[in-house]
């Protein structure tokens, strides 16, 4: 077992993760209105089929931004993102969310500013994994984003949650405590919502890499603690 986060961060990173250095914040294009529209097409997804989706509609509309989207028709909307699945639904829910931020916001860049947690929460089809990807990799918000992968890396290495936030708390505690630490290991002084979004980063690659297939815990726990 772990004694805090920060272990697991330090082991994933003398382990060569992040190998793919596509964005300094992991999540492709970060920091753009790009990051919300994908962040609701990987639900219940593959990542390969959003890049499939998101492919069209830059295709369509050149760059995906927030007004355009706002405005497409909901069909043509469902058509463009088709291979990411579920695309009756995304289509509907990135439009209505699209026109939210419109009516509330008035732009995507004070969106980025001035949008909350909660404001997230209460849109349709927002959940909290969701919502922290937006708020961390669009936005550059100090939150740490939870999934699947997460709690199963977390399994391994002794801690069993079985609440979300439990899991973030876990996370940004082990990470706050030993900045200093990180610091060291980065060799210089990085924004903690950088921190949190190459640690999430980190632990999606490496078990996308070593949980495929039947690959038993044994063999991930001495990888990860020998």
């Amino acid at each position: 077992m772990i004694e805090n986060s920060f272990e697991l961060l330090k082991r994933l990173k003398e382990l060569g993760f992040l190998k793919d250095e596509r964005d300094p914040y992991w999540w492709p294009n970060s920091g753009t209105f790009e990051v919300v529209v994908g962040a609701i097409l990987t639900q219940n997804t593959r990542w390969e089929k959003v890049e499939e989706a998101l492919l069209n509609l830059k295709n369509y509309m050149n760059d995906i931004e927030l007004e355009k989207l706002a405005q497409i028709d909901q069909k043509l909307l469902s058509t463009l993102i088709k291979p990411a699945g579920f695309y009756n639904t995304k289509a509907f829910r990135l439009k209505k969310l699209s026109q939210n931020i419109l009516n509330e916001f008035g732009s995507f860049e004070i969106f980025q500013k001035r949008v909350s947690r909660y404001w997230l929460l209460n849109q349709k089809g927002i959940g909290k994994e969701t919502a922290d990807s937006i708020l961390n990799y669009a936005c550059y918000k100090d939150f740490m984003v939870v999934d699947s992968y997460t709690a199963r890396i977390l399994g391994i290495t002794g801690y069993e949650f079985s609440e979300y936030d439990d899991i973030a708390d876990f996370l940004t505690e082990g990470v706050f405590q030993n900045l200093d630490e990180i610091y060291e290991l980065y060799n210089k002084e990085i924004p903690l919502n950088q921190i949190y979004a190459r640690f999430h980063g980190k632990i999606v690659d490496f078990c996308k890499e070593y949980f495929k297939g039947k690959q038993r815990e044994d063999k991930v726990k001495k990888l990860l603690f020998t």
